[in-house]
């Protein structure tokens, strides 16, 4: 007689990728994309840039920090923009359909590389670091941007008039 339970639910070998490589900690690629959804692309470029190098993939970290710099860039254009033209519809639809051009732009090339790279690499049981201090970082260049943004405005407008 078998010792198997004929009643039992059946069992499947489901296992997750077992990698002989000891992960270093790593954001979460997925969540770095997420977040870039508020704090803009240049978070997640940021992060993933680290993860890169914390992979040993110096190349790929070279071309997250790229798009971190052109992301720097295009708000840069986009606050000049808006205050050399600050009632232009144009530039306002402009400055958001970029954003998100921007946004779609990073994701695709170069961000959901990164999250394919950790599931085979790793696994979803890589080691972890912390979201506290990037997201108090993010917060507070957000407020920076904002800061720099209305006082660019304000001496932009006491020069002209």
């Amino acid at each position: 007689m078998s010792s198997s339970n004929p009643y039992a639910p059946p069992k499947a070998a489901v296992a997750d990728v077992v990698s002989p490589i000891e992960s270093p900690p790593l954001w979460n690629p997925n969540a770095a994309a997420s977040w870039s959804l508020v704090f803009s692309p240049v978070f997640g470029a940021v992060l993933h840039m680290k993860n890169w190098q914390a992979m040993g993939e110096p190349a790929k970290a070279a071309a997250a920090r790229n798009w971190a710099l052109a992301s720097v860039a295009f708000f840069a254009v986009l606050i000049l923009s808006t205050i050399a033209l600050p009632e232009s519809k144009v530039i306002d639809l402009l400055s958001r359909a970029g954003g998100l051009v921007l946004l779609l732009g990073w994701y695709y090339a170069s961000g959901k590389a990164q999250n394919a790279a950790v599931l085979a690499r790793y696994g979803k049981n890589y080691r972890r670091k912390g979201w506290a201090k990037p997201l108090l970082v993010a917060l507070a260049a957000v407020v920076g941007f904002f800061v720099l943004a209305g006082a660019a405005g304000f001496l932009f407008g006491m020069l002209r008039g």
